[in-house]
């Protein structure tokens, strides 16, 4: 069965992002690659929970009376294309296309039929 297996935090300003969330939580937030991209450890390896990652927002902050502010989480798949064939036939539709992460794996964005995005993820062979 398909599980959560990473969120994702937009910011504004990630790098005021980062220092609430470490001061707040004590989560670790590193920068990663050459990509404005910070991974963040939520806790040991060997506990249960999810990690994620913090990136600046592609648009305006959402409205202050927007009904919900989130993150976006992304399920790990077996294989992405089916995936996303189950998803339009299912009534969503995509919010960002399938891309490759290079040493990560193919990634794409949709939105459920209630206009929240999430992510799936076919993680590359190791």
């Amino acid at each position: 069965m398909p599980r959560p297996v990473h969120f994702e935090i937009h910011a504004a300003d990630p790098e005021r992002a980062r220092n609430f969330y470490s001061s707040v939580f004590g989560w670790k937030i590193e920068h990663w690659g050459d990509i404005p991209y910070w991974t963040i450890s939520t806790g040991d390896d060997d506990q249960p929970g999810v990690n994620g990652g913090l990136l600046p927002r592609r648009g305006p902050d959402p409205a202050p009376d927007a009904p919900v502010h989130g993150y976006v989480m992304t399920i790990s798949v077996i294989d992405i294309d089916a995936t996303i064939a189950a998803i339009e036939v299912n009534g969503g539709t995509p919010a960002l296309p399938k891309d490759k992460v290079p040493g990560v794996g193919l990634l794409a964005y949709y939105k459920d039929t209630e206009g929240n995005i999430f992510g799936i993820l076919q993680p590359a062979e190791r």
